[in-house]
C-alpha cells in the first residue's frame, strides 16, 4: 500500500506531503488546486514519461517521492517485489517499506531512486506498477480500442489466458520467421544461382591446387635455403668436419683431454674429466644434428624452379580467398556448407514451404485455443460487470462482450484457419474483442464506443476494474475522476461500490462529488493561495469530521459555512458512515 506521498516542485504545488491510511481516500479541493498534479505523482512513479512543462516555474526540478509497504506480514518482500529489489540492489527499510524517487529536471532529464540506490525509471516504474494502478479519464478513452478490450478480457480470464497467448506468439513468431525466409529465398532465387557459380569455381580452383595446411610458410623456408644452398651446405659441411670429422675433430680431441685426465694421479685433474665428458657429450650432439641437416639439403638446386612455381599457385589463392593457405582451406569448408544450402533452390523452397505449412498448423491450433478461452471467459465477464452496472444506478443496462474472428483478405499471407473460418493471425490472436452496451431489455447490443454516454463509460470503467481486481487484494487503486459526468444516484451507488472496493484494496479517489467522498474512510483537501504577485501554491492536508462536513457542504452547492449546507453535508456523511459501517 502508498503510506506517504511527498511533492515538490510539481506543476501548482511547491511543496506537499500527505498520509495515505488502508481503505478509501477521497481527494478534493477546488478546480485548479492541484489535484490532477496528485495524480500525475503517481504516475512518474509508475515510469510515466517526464515532462519538463510539469515543472513549477522558478523551480530547477520536480521531485516526488513516495513510500511503499511491500513487504508480507513476516516482513520479506516477495514476487515480482523481491525480483526488483534484488537486480537493483535496492533495500526495504526495517518496516517492510520501500521509498520510491522520481526526479525531472528543468531541462526535461529525468532520475529515479529506489530503497536509496539510483535505479532506472523502467525499473522504479515496474515496482510501483506492480502494487498500484491509475485509472483516469484517458483510460476511459482506451477502454474505446479494440485492442485495449482484449487486453482486458485476457486480463480478466488471468493466467490460462496468459500461458495460451505466450505460445500463440511463439508459434507465431516461427511461422513468420519460415514465411520470411521462404519470400526471402523464392525472391534472390536468380542471386542464389549466381553465387553458387562463384563457390564452385572458388571450391575447384582450391580443390586442384590442394593447399596443405601451413604449407606456404614451410615452403617459403625451403625456397630460401634453396636460393643460398652452395654456401649453406659449405657452411654445414665444414662445421660438422671440425666437430666430427675423421681427423683431428674436436670430438676426437676432446676424448684424448678426458682419457689423459682420467688416468692422471691428480684427484683435481680426474675431477675435471667429469666435465670434459659433459662437453664431449654436447659436442657429439651438435655433430649428429649437422649430420642430419646436411641429410635434408638437396643434392643440387634444381628443384627450386618447382617450388618457385608451387609458390605462386599458392599465393594466387591467398590473393583471391583469405590472408594465409589456413585461411584458404576455412574459405573452401565454409563455401562447401554454403553450397550444400543454395545448391538446389528448388529444394530448399520445397523444404521451407513444408516448414511454413507445419507452423501455420501450429498457429492456426494454438489461435483456436487462445480462442476457446476467450470466448468461455467473455460470458463470465459480462456477466460480472453487468451484476457492478446494476448496483451502480445503470438500471437494466448490461454489458456483453463479443468474441469474433478478423476476417482475412484474399491475399493475407498470414491468414488461418479456425472452426472453418478464415481468419488473420494478428500478433494478439485471431480474435476481435468488442465490448457492447445493452441499454435496456428487448434491445440489441451496441458497441460502448458508439453508444455509452461520459457518465455511462466511467460507470463501465469503474465495474470493469472492479471486476479484474477481485482475483487479488492489497494493490493500491487510484482513480482520477471516475465520476465525470456522472450525478445523483449514480453518484452515491458508486461512491458506495468504492467503499467495498475499499475492504480488499486501498483505493484513492479523486472526485468532484460529495456522494463520492462522503463514503471515504479518510478526506484530503487540496487547497490553493497566492500573494499579491506570487504564483500559486497548493497544500494538502487531511479532514478531520467537522471539516469533513464543511467540505461536503462547499462541493454540494457551494455553501461551506452556511448552515444549510452544512445540515446537507452532515445528513449525507452520515448516511454514507452507517452504510459503509453497516
Amino acid at each position: 500500500m502508498l503510506q506517504e506521498l511527498s511533492i515538490s516542485g510539481l506543476g501548482v504545488i511547491d511543496g506537499a506531503s500527505a498520509r495515505f491510511p488502508p481503505g478509501f481516500t477521497a481527494l478534493t479541493g477546488e478546480t485548479g488546486a492541484g489535484k490532477t498534479m496528485i495524480v500525475t505523482s503517481l504516475r512518474l512513479l509508475a515510469g510515466g514519461r517526464a515532462d519538463a512543462g510539469r515543472v513549477r516555474s522558478g523551480s530547477s526540478k520536480a521531485t516526488v517521492e513516495g513510500r511503499f509497504r511491500v513487504a508480507d506480514p513476516e516482513g520479506a518482500a516477495v514476487g515480482d517485489v523481491a525480483d526488483i529489489l534484488e537486480s537493483t540492489g535496492a533495500e526495504l527499510d526495517d518496516d517492510g517499506t520501500v521509498i520510491a524517487i522520481r526526479t525531472v529536471n528543468a531541462d526535461g532529464r529525468s532520475r529515479a531512486h529506489l530503497g536509496g540506490r539510483s535505479v532506472p525509471v523502467g525499473a522504479l516504474g515496474k515496482l510501483v506498477s506492480s502494487v498500484l494502478t491509475v485509472h483516469g479519464q484517458n483510460d476511459q478513452l482506451r477502454l474505446l480500442r479494440p485492442d485495449h478490450q482484449r487486453g482486458a478480457l485476457d486480463t480478466f480470464a488471468g493466467a490460462r489466458a496468459q500461458k495460451a497467448l505466450t505460445a500463440y506468439r511463439a508459434a507465431r513468431s516461427e511461422w513468420v520467421a519460415s514465411l520470411d525466409e521462404l519470400d526471402e529465398l523464392r525472391a534472390n532465387s536468380r542471386g542464389l544461382a549466381q553465387e553458387a557459380d562463384r563457390l564452385r569455381f572458388g571450391i575447384d580452383e582450391i580443390v586442384a591446387v590442394d593447399p596443405q595446411a601451413g604449407e606456404d610458410d614451410q615452403l617459403a623456408e625451403t625456397i630460401r635455403r634453396l636460393t643460398d644452398l652452395e654456401s649453406i651446405r659449405s657452411a654445414a659441411a665444414g662445421s660438422h668436419e671440425i666437430v666430427a670429422g675423421e681427423s683431428e675433430s674436436v670430438v676426437e680431441r676432446l676424448g684424448q683431454v678426458r682419457t689423459l685426465l682420467e688416468t692422471a694421479a691428480d684427484d683435481e685433474l680426474k675431477r675435471l674429466a667429469g666435465r670434459v665428458g659433459e662437453a664431449l657429450t654436447v659436442v657429439t650432439d651438435i655433430g649428429d644434428e649437422l649430420t642430419s641437416y646436411l641429410s635434408t639439403l638437396p643434392p643440387d638446386a634444381n628443384s627450386l624452379d618447382q617450388l618457385l612455381t608451387r609458390q605462386a599457385e599458392l599465393k594466387t589463392l591467398v590473393r583471391k580467398y583469405a590472408p594465409d593457405i589456413d585461411g584458404v582451406i576455412e574459405w573452401r569448408v565454409r563455401a562447401e556448407a554454403r553450397l550444400s544450402q543454395i545448391h538446389d533452390p528448388q529444394g530448399s523452397i520445397d523444404e521451407l514451404q513444408r516448414r511454413a505449412t507445419e507452423a501455420a498448423g501450429a498457429v492456426s491450433a494454438a489461435a483456436t485455443t487462445l480462442h476457446g478461452i476467450r470466448v468461455k471467459a467473455a460470458t463470465t465477464m459480462g456477466t460480472k460487470v453487468s451484476r457492478e452496472l446494476a448496483g451502480l444506478a445503470m438500471g437494466d443496462s448490461t454489458l456483453t462482450v463479443e468474441v469474433g474472428l478478423e476476417a482475412a483478405d484474399g491475399d493475407d499471407r498470414l491468414a488461418i484457419e479456425i472452426g472453418g473460418h478464415r481468419t488473420h493471425a494478428g500478433t494478439d490472436g485471431a480474435d476481435r474483442v468488442e465490448f457492447a452496451l445493452v441499454p435496456h431489455k428487448g434491445s440489441r447490443p451496441l458497441p460502448i464506443a458508439t453508444s455509452a454516454s461520459g457518465g455511462e463509460l466511467s460507470r463501465v470503467m469503474l465495474a470493469l476494474e472492479v471486476v479484474l481486481a477481485e482475483p487479488t487484494s492489497g494493490s493500491v487503486m487510484v482513480f482520477d475522476e471516475v465520476d465525470a459526468g456522472v450525478g445523483g444516484r449514480a453518484a452515491v451507488e458508486i461512491g458506495r461500490r468504492l467503499a467495498r472496493l475499499a475492504r480488499a484494496h486501498q483505493v484513492i479517489v479523486v472526485t468532484h462529488l460529495p456522494q463520492v467522498a462522503a463514503f471515504a474512510d479518510n478526506h484530503l483537501v487540496i487547497g490553493k493561495s497566492s500573494g499579491k504577485g506570487a504564483a500559486q501554491t497548493s497544500t494538502v492536508r487531511a479532514l478531520d469530521r467537522a471539516e469533513r462536513v464543511a467540505e461536503l457542504a462547499r462541493m454540494l452547492a457551494g455553501l461551506g459555512e452556511s448552515d444549510t449546507g452544512k445540515a446537507h453535508a452532515e445528513e449525507l456523511l452520515t448516511t454514507a458512515e452507517a452504510e459503509r459501517d453497516s
